[in-house]
């Protein structure tokens, strides 16, 4: 009678943690540093509701008001990272797709305020965004990792 309780149980044990051994130590760190900027970003929209001065920034765009275009794009970009950070610490599925997706835009968003946010804005100034240093060999593991991520599914 005790081996059928066991066996009950079985299915409920957790899986073991295959994928995230995949991960290098860097890209571990900044999955829970995106994480927690999604949580504060969306947490930004609710505190603008009692503030109207909040500072955002991100890849080189900044504003002082999160109910505006800028601002709920940031969000948005935040809360895509978070997603991709919580997508590949818990092992999702589709993980590697939209770690992707969040390195291509994070290099669009990157290029463009280092090639078009200079001539749209007063100061002109051109900035060179070291974020690249990171997205691009963030892609390149992701990408390497691919194969054997979607085959540690079947595990």
């Amino acid at each position: 009678m005790s081996e059928e309780l066991q066996s009950n149980f079985d299915e409920f044990e957790k899986t073991e943690i295959i994928r995230r051994k995949l991960l290098p130590w860097w890209i571990k760190t900044f999955c829970w540093i995106f994480m927690i900027l999604a949580v504060c970003g969306l947490g930004t929209l609710i505190g603008s509701a009692f503030s109207t001065n909040v500072q955002l920034s991100l890849y080189g765009f900044e504003t002082n008001t999160a109910y505006s275009g800028i601002g709920i794009f940031l969000i948005a970009v935040m809360t895509l990272k978070g997603y991709a950070g919580y997508s590949l610490w818990f092992e999702k599925a589709n993980a590697i797709s939209i770690a992707k997706i969040d390195a291509i835009v994070g290099v669009i968003i990157c290029l463009g305020s280092m090639f078009v946010l200079p001539y749209i804005t007063e100061n002109g100034h051109f900035s060179l965004r070291l974020e690249l240093l990171l997205l691009i060999p963030y892609f390149i593991k992701i990408n390497k990792i691919e194969n054997e991520w979607n085959s540690a599914e079947s595990l």
